[in-house]
């Protein structure tokens, strides 16, 4: 829209046209950003602030497993003190780049009321008890009881522009079925979101359809037991413990109150042709969450983004950590995976970091768009009228001059 404006009331965006028919119905401060586009704030749906710290301390190693073994070096070295600066400054530079909602993986909820976030957060806490699978309930209970403490304006509100808060079971390989599971049911019980790391890479799926490879190796010599190896896919496996493969043990398949199911699934980089004939059979769709560069560092399988596209996946763009990315940028994201699939229009991938993660948060009614009656999370950037609107927006390299978050510059 040319000479657009938008007209904000308190954290809301009260009305958006021309800025001739604004300015006679809404009275208050005008702020004119020059020639800039106007947009939504963009949402990161997969990041880990907790390694905010690492950025450059990992190279690319020879496996998987060796970053795992590299990454796990490094977190022994940190401090809860050093997590909370590492948190802030992440939500820093995330900011600076555009970014008023983001989905954080924290594998450390007791420290989140020690953090002031400058931008929306959707706090989901990790948990991992590969090495004491008989803990399962007792961490999903202390990870909801801390996220219970976050501050009222973060608490999960359906549709009403707050973030929402969930559990975040890690992975196949270091989550138990009976965490999986529980997590699944709390889920349906209390509307909370899930997210969790699935087919990720060759080595996890070398692990679990055929028992071998490093990752394998690696997870029986840390007492893993390992008796869901040698048969089915990470995405099989997933299916089954959530209800949703058609497992006979789990008669209540794919009955679902909601088109998409609570999960978040990041990376979804390793499927077979028989993965993608239970998705396509499959009624209920989850969430994925795509992170181009971080899936470029690791030199993952190339993602099916139109295979998964074409089934009615609602796949969106994160930043994964800093421990295996440059940035925290999504403008740099858009353009890595523009690299990737140069047919696809830089407006839907545009969509990727505004439409297509606020549905996946369920804010669909309230971010991710400017419309009247949502959150007014707005940023601008330079535009001209000489090429194509959403081409110069994927373009644009530096840090945003203009914010705002919930109504607040």
């Amino acid at each position: 829209m040319d000479n657009g404006a938008v007209a904000v009331s308190g954290n809301r965006i009260a009305d958006v046209g021309r800025f001739d028919d604004i300015k006679t119905h809404n009275a208050g401060t005008t702020v004119d950003l020059g020639e800039r586009v106007l947009l939504p704030g963009l949402i990161n749906a997969h990041c880990h602030l907790d390694y905010a710290c690492l950025r450059g301390k990992i190279s690319p190693q020879k496996s998987f497993t060796n970053w795992i073994q590299a990454i796990n070096a490094e977190k022994s070295e940190l401090s809860p003190k050093d997590y909370v600066a590492s948190i802030n400054n992440g939500f820093t530079e995330a900011k600076r780049f555009g970014t008023t909602t983001i989905t954080n993986l924290t594998a450390f909820p007791e420290l989140i009321s020690q953090v002031q976030p400058p931008i929306r957060t959707c706090w989901f806490a990790e948990l991992i008890d590969i090495r004491a699978p008989e803990r399962a309930n007792e961490l999903i209970d202390s990870a909801i009881e801390s996220l219970g403490r976050l501050r009222p304006e973060l608490v999960l509100g359906e549709a009403d522009g707050s973030a929402p808060s969930g559990l975040a079971p890690h992975a196949l390989f270091t989550a138990s079925k009976d965490l999986l599971r529980r997590c699944d049911e709390i889920a349906q019980r209390d509307h909370i979101l899930l997210t969790t790391h699935l087919a990720e890479s060759r080595e996890e799926m070398e692990m679990f359809r055929y028992r071998s490879g490093p990752l394998y190796e690696f997870m029986r010599s840390i007492g893993r037991p390992m008796n869901d190896c040698g048969s089915k896919t990470p995405l099989e496996l997933f299916l089954d413990l959530i209800g949703s493969g058609g497992s006979p043990n789990r008669p209540r398949a794919i009955e679902v109150k909601r088109p998409y199911l609570s999960w978040i699934v990041a990376h979804l980089n390793e499927l077979t042709e028989s993965d993608f004939d239970l998705l396509e059979r499959s009624n209920s769709k989850f969430h994925v969450a795509h992170c181009p560069r971080s899936h470029n560092y690791f030199g993952h399988s190339p993602f099916s983004f139109e295979r998964l596209r074409s089934l009615g996946f609602n796949v969106c763009l994160g930043t994964d950590s800093l421990a295996s990315n440059h940035t925290l940028s999504l403008f740099d994201e858009m353009r890595a995976f523009q690299k990737e699939f140069p047919s696809i229009s830089a407006e839907e991938i545009f969509q990727m970091v505004t439409v297509n993660p606020a549905r996946a948060l369920r804010q669909e009614s309230a971010l991710g768009q400017i419309r009247s009656g949502f959150g007014a999370d707005l940023i601008a950037v330079p535009c001209s009228t000489s090429t194509d609107i959403f081409e110069q927006i994927l373009a644009f390299d530096g840090p945003v001059s203009w914010l705002m978050v919930n109504g607040n510059t």
